[in-house]
């Protein structure tokens, strides 16, 4: 017998590409969607970015830095206030929390959602002003306003490029 003849579908044979309700029960096919799931559950509960490529960690963080302030914005889409956690020590802000089940679908048959617990930490300046740190949450967008203290303000120093053209190299 060849192994061919185990599997239910080949990739030449488009009648036989779709499962038919009967060979549902199948053992074969029973493992094929084992195996599936559990190929899910591992990509989805990594937060590793060597397994998913161009897609990163979840969630997906914005860093914008202007003069005054670090802005973090992180979609959570499905999620609540409630929902996330929001810590910043030396210099680290991290975001972290769970995004539940909102049933229990025992056969769901296909799932590109996330679930389960989740962890970011961006790294900031050390001087920032922790006291005065904002977090606001509207429609799945974590916003973390995070003002950098005055010192490190005035240690900034602006460098010119190229300001000094007038000499030959």
């Amino acid at each position: 017998m060849n192994v061919r003849d185990l599997v239910p579908w080949s990739r030449g044979d488009r009648e036989r590409n779709s499962v038919s309700r009967s060979d549902s029960t199948s053992p074969v096919v029973s493992l094929h969607r084992e195996v599936n799931r559990l190929f899910d559950d591992l990509f989805r509960s990594t937060d590793d970015s060597r397994f998913w490529g161009s897609r990163g960690a979840w969630p997906s963080v914005d860093v914008d830095e202007t003069e005054k302030e670090y802005r973090v914005l992180a979609e959570l889409p499905g999620l609540e206030e409630r929902d996330v956690e929001v810590l910043l020590q030396d210099g680290v802000l991290t975001v972290r929390g769970e995004k539940k089940l909102e049933s229990e679908a025992r056969n769901r048959s296909h799932s590109e959602r996330f679930y389960g617990r989740f962890e970011r930490q961006i790294s900031l300046d050390r001087d920032v002003d922790e006291s005065a740190v904002k977090a606001t949450f509207r429609n799945g967008v974590l916003t973390v306003t995070v003002p950098k203290n005055p010192r490190a303000i005035e240690r900034t120093k602006r460098i010119p490029i190229n300001s000094d053209r007038s000499k030959p190299h």
